[in-house]
């Protein structure tokens, strides 16, 4: 049975919210019907600030951020409200959003968080002797500064 998409659009201090409802996993057509819609407000109808409420949701498809830093490269202002942890602590989340209150988080065209993080990487008894870790900095994608 297919599911009923929710979205609800309202304007609010000269944002445009886009609400999908209740559902915690996004899925590709939620993806193209937020592509679908932000297309509209932004390329037809001209608004440039949108917010995207993220309060049920814990977990977004793999194009969800890069489609969201298209608009954000072609000047619009694109915010997420109320994601969760497990949002917030994804890699692309924490090099490109800003905080603007408590719950609200502004996509920056460069990045702004940590460029690097730190990975403990334990080795069994099949690598090593005596259980040693070891640890790497993993260098996450950015962008040229060319």
């Amino acid at each position: 049975m297919a599911r009923k998409h929710q979205m609800t659009l309202t304007s609010r201090n000269g944002y445009q919210e886009i609400n999908l409802g209740p559902m915690e996993i996004w899925d590709g057509a939620d993806l193209a019907l937020l592509r679908e819609t932000l297309a509209r407000l932004i390329g037809t109808e001209g608004k440039s600030r949108v917010s995207v409420d993220m309060s049920s949701v814990k977990y977004v498809p793999s194009g969800f951020f890069g489609m969201l830093f298209d608009w954000c490269e072609q000047g619009a202002a694109i915010y997420l409200d109320s994601p969760c942890d497990r949002i917030r602590n994804m890699v692309w989340f924490r090099q490109f959003f800003s905080p603007t209150s408590e719950s609200r988080f502004r996509l920056e065209a460069e990045p702004v968080g940590a460029t690097s993080e730190s990975v403990t990487i334990s080795w069994g008894d099949d690598w090593s002797d005596d259980g040693s870790t070891e640890e790497y900095s993993l260098i996450s994608a950015g962008t040229d500064s060319a």
